[in-house]
């Protein structure tokens, strides 16, 4: 839809920011767990209908302690509405003509669900939707798996057609998320004394995948190595850095290295100056509030990293405001229906639903790879 053609829609336009949620409360830990491992979208395992409840109830006591220590619940929720509010509130100047903006909160495990997003456009008249990731590098697990669940939503509640949909499925070096993301880099390192800030080494952690998931043809990894490019261009490279990752969870091999492991050998080789970025979250959550700050700030003591300290996540940053703004309106502006990578399924994609796009607002071709008759993982649409 161009811009031009804005006058013959009525109603705001929908922005859909998808994520995997959190936990609001420690009753909610257990319903969110067991959402998580029974999706096969996610993690596979075998006997999962069993396996994958049997996983959750097992961690909920421990996971539950980890919200405990940061408050209680997961502030992810919060952080996402006041960054929906920045956005359109920039939208509505940036793009007058697909004005007004409004945001809608859809999440993974947790509620606000897809079906919520929807109902809610829906009520408020919204014609034309975009489906915003808010995982700046793209994978199948996590942006693939929103946007199946959208669809699929949208199909249960009879909506399929109530919505002329478009997608921003990735943006991993786009200038103004990069700005932000140097701009939180810079401010941890402003945290180490000036005499030790030469010394700093830069550690950049994102989430694990699981290796199967990867060695599908995942775009994941190259992803997140670009951003840590990109962030690292603008500062001159003028630090030594490395990039890990966290937060492996279930009985299966995941991408490597992990960020706990690489804490330990700085430890033995007696460095005492790291700054931990969370370079795939856009805001403070349970892996950055618990497991960076908590888990490993007490791992990199006891290995004798004297300095261990985290940038600040983006959180309510206008910075990053304005990003998600630029991302919209330079979206809306294309006129396109998603990136032209977003068609291409994984080489080894057996999964039916992967790239689909509802009621598209403009052309849009999706490769054509056939599920392996021998690999019925997932249902069919």
């Amino acid at each position: 839809m161009e811009e031009n053609d804005r006058a013959n829609v009525t109603g705001p336009t929908g922005i859909v920011m998808m994520n995997l949620g959190g936990p609001k409360s420690l009753e909610e830990v257990e319903p969110f767990l067991l959402k998580l491992f029974e999706d096969r979208e996610i993690i596979q395992l075998p006997l999962q209908r069993w396996l994958g409840p049997f996983i959750a109830r097992r961690r909920t006591k421990s996971v539950q302690q980890n919200y405990q220590d940061i408050g209680g619940g997961s502030p992810i929720l919060t952080w996402t509405e006041e960054q929906g509010r920045g956005m359109c509130e920039r939208l509505d100047s940036l793009s007058p003509a697909t004005a007004p903006h409004k945001f809608y909160v859809a999440f993974r495990y947790i509620d606000p669900f897809s079906e919520d997003a929807l109902r809610a456009m829906k009520r408020d008249g919204v014609k034309r939707a975009v489906a915003f990731t808010q995982y700046p590098q793209f994978s199948c697990s996590t942006t693939g798996s929103s946007l199946n669940e959208l669809w699929r939503a949208a199909k249960r509640l009879g909506l399929q057609n109530e919505f002329q949909w478009s997608v921003i499925d990735r943006w991993p070096s786009h200038p103004r998320f990069i700005e932000a993301m140097t701009q939180t880099v810079r401010e941890g390192l402003e945290l180490f004394d000036q005499a030790d800030r030469d010394d700093v080494l830069i550690l950049f952690s994102a989430h694990s995948l699981p290796l199967s998931v990867i060695n599908r043809g995942d775009p994941y990894p190259q992803e997140v190595g670009a951003s840590v490019h990109d962030v690292m261009k603008r500062l001159g490279f003028a630090y030594e850095y490395l990039l890990c990752y966290q937060s492996e969870v279930g009985p299966v091999p995941w991408l490597g290295p992990s960020t706990e492991e690489v804490i330990k050998e700085l430890g033995h080789k007696k460095r005492k100056n790291v700054l931990v970025v969370g370079i795939a979250f856009t805001s403070d959550h349970i892996e950055t509030l618990h497991e960076l700050d908590i888990e490993y700030g007490h791992l990199a003591e006891e290995v004798g990293i004297a300095n261990f300290k985290r940038a600040p996540a983006l959180n309510g940053e206008p910075l990053f405001q304005d990003a998600l703004a630029e991302l919209v309106q330079e979206h809306l502006a294309s006129g396109e229906a998603c990136s032209k990578q977003y068609g291409l399924r994984c080489p080894g994609c057996v999964n039916p639903q992967c790239r689909n796009l509802l009621n598209p607002v403009a052309s849009y071709k999706r490769t054509q790879v056939s599920a392996s008759p021998k690999n019925k993982l997932y249902p069919s649409t």
